[in-house]
């Protein structure tokens, strides 16, 4: 009689148990670049179901991932390869931090048997991420990657949102386990996760709503830490129930309209300059916010700040601090207002004051923009990007920006009408994040067209990047302002051109009119070459109906828009 043939138990590696764990932890995207040793890793993760894009260049890579945890609310996944590749990812580990954007950055690291033995690519990748990452876990055999994964995630959105580390060893990756009982890790490692939402409410409500009832000139701020909260219900609610105006940050922009009647965007320096009482609502009173200090506002201003972590309360000292979720505290808020309700009306001499102000300035705008000049300078062109922009409506592009005169005249002339809509510079002015951005937004945001609206300065970071929006067909309409250089071309008076390299160019300036549009011609993409009015609105008529890969390049006058743009003070 035969002999039953031995049942066969089929073995994974820790390639496989990452890609299971991470899918079964609800991860659908992930950005990187692969290599040694995370190319099965990121192979593994398709087969599965996960969507990976694959970039050049780490750092766009790791901007994409922090953007993509800002729009959707869940880490933003980064895999790049150990040693340099590690480093090159700290440019979007950081940016996640300092942004408070959850994001997980997954690099392979060298094999532990040869520690200190100087292996390839090695690195002490633990310390090196220190800085930038609130979290960092490293599995040491593949029976400990679901418990590591868990955490990591879970330490990404819990508290104030930032950067976490998952270092994977080489030998850790090639190590097996047979299929049934990675099942058992991965089902063990979530029932033993603990939910990221943020862990309660602290402070005095009635004390907030107390301050604002009894204010002559209340203002609400809001920033970008409330847009990732969903708080637009919340603040529509607040803002109606009570008619005080509002103020956003630039990413806060969109939660409500930019048309809003109650909008003090076009009165920002009345607003926080004369307001008494100031209800701050995920925003930091950090450089962008003056530091909440004199002389751009009041000596005797009371702040209600509203923040998710007690140590940004406790550092501010604010006269009421509200520690909690955006979203609950502004509900809490409302909750309480209701019970007892209060409105300044449009006539209120606050109200009034601050739309006059706003109608005053948007009518000086409007002079400077209703002109067609060509050579372009910056309104000519934003103008009619705006008005190809609302000419879309809803949903409305994701807009994203980047560059030092770009970006500063953008914020006041393009329109944000739906939360989370604006990807910039953020808390660090950074640049170079544009690319990355748009294939954030374009993955996260599927049904908007994305518009990036960037200095050619700012286009040339991540340039190369338009090859993966051609690779991956994705909508994104990429307008560079091109004025020849940083600022626009040679700025430099005539004593300081001098010295041995005189004739060298200018440290500000790049080839004039460079022909940045046939970039993205070399992949298949659609690129445009505009000088005149007619031109830029034919291309932006084409490009927005596609909804296909574009480079628009719009020849600028060199001389247009100022050295630094708004912070000429710094330079």
């Amino acid at each position: 009689m035969a002999q039953p043939e031995p049942e066969t138990r089929t073995q994974i590696d820790g390639n496989t148990l990452v890609a299971k764990t991470l899918l079964h932890a609800g991860v659908t995207h992930m950005f990187g670049v692969v290599g040694i040793p995370v190319t099965s890793l990121a192979t593994r993760s398709v087969s599965l179901g996960i969507r990976f894009i694959a970039f050049h260049n780490e750092q766009s890579a790791g901007y994409a991932a922090s953007a993509y945890g800002f729009l959707t609310g869940k880490p933003g996944l980064l895999l790049t390869v150990s040693g340099p590749g590690c480093v090159h990812g700290l440019a979007g580990l950081s940016n996640a931090s300092i942004n408070a954007w959850p994001t997980l950055l997954i690099s392979g690291s060298s094999d532990q048997h040869y520690s200190g033995k100087g292996d390839f690519q090695e690195l002490d990748q633990i310390e090196t991420v220190k800085p930038f990452s609130k979290f960092s876990a490293k599995p040491v055999s593949i029976s400990q990657i679901p418990g590591r994964v868990y955490d990591v995630l879970r330490h990404a959105v819990s508290g104030r949102p930032g950067g976490v580390y998952l270092d994977l060893p080489t030998d850790v990756l090639h190590q097996t386990v047979e299929e049934h009982e990675a099942d058992e890790l991965i089902k063990t490692a979530a029932e033993a996760a603990v939910s990221g939402k943020p862990a309660g409410f602290s402070g005095d409500i009635s004390a907030a709503v107390a301050a604002i009832r009894s204010a002559q000139r209340p203002l609400i701020v809001v920033g970008k830490g409330a847009a990732y909260a969903r708080a637009e219900g919340e603040l529509k609610t607040f803002v109606e129930m009570t008619g005080i105006p509002f103020l956003p940050t630039p990413m806060g922009k969109g939660m409500l309209p930019d048309n809003h009647d109650l909008a003090a965007t076009a009165a920002r320096s009345l607003a926080i300059g004369k307001c008494d009482v100031a209800l701050v609502v995920g925003a930091r009173l950090n450089w962008l916010l003056h530091f909440g200090e004199p002389p751009k506002w009041a000596q005797d201003v009371k702040f209600i700040l509203v923040d998710i972590c007690e140590e940004e309360v406790e550092l501010r000292k604010p006269f009421v601090g509200l520690v909690g979720d955006a979203k609950e505290v502004l509900g809490l808020i409302n909750k309480e207002i209701k019970d007892d309700p209060f409105c300044l009306g449009r006539n209120h001499p606050w109200v009034e004051s601050i739309s006059s102000k706003v109608k005053d300035n948007v009518a000086k705008m409007e002079v400077q923009l209703s002109k067609d000049v060509v050579p372009f300078n910056f309104m000519t062109p934003m103008r009619i990007i705006r008005d190809a922009i609302l000419g879309v409506g809803s949903p409305y592009p994701v807009l994203v920006s980047e560059g030092a005169n770009t970006m500063d005249v953008g914020r006041a002339v393009l329109p944000q009408m739906e939360p989370r809509t604006r990807l910039d510079a953020g808390t660090w002015g950074t640049m170079g994040v544009g690319l990355g951005y748009c294939i954030a937004a374009a993955v996260a945001c599927p049904e908007r067209l994305v518009v990036a609206v960037e200095g050619d300065s700012g286009f040339g970071f991540s340039a190369m990047e338009v090859e993966t929006l051609v690779r991956y067909k994705l909508p994104v309409v990429v307008i560079v302002f091109n004025n020849g250089g940083v600022y626009g071309g040679d700025r430099r008076c005539p004593e300081e051109i001098t010295g041995p390299h005189k004739d060298d160019p200018a440290p500000t300036s790049f080839v004039h009119e460079a022909k940045y549009h046939v970039l993205i011609e070399a992949f298949g993409g659609k690129g445009y070459l505009v000088k005149t009015p007619d031109e830029l609105k034919s291309a932006l008529d084409e490009s927005f109906s596609a909804r296909k890969p574009a480079v628009i390049n719009v020849i600028l006058d060199p001389y247009a828009g100022s050295e630094s743009g708004r912070l000429q003070h710094k330079n």
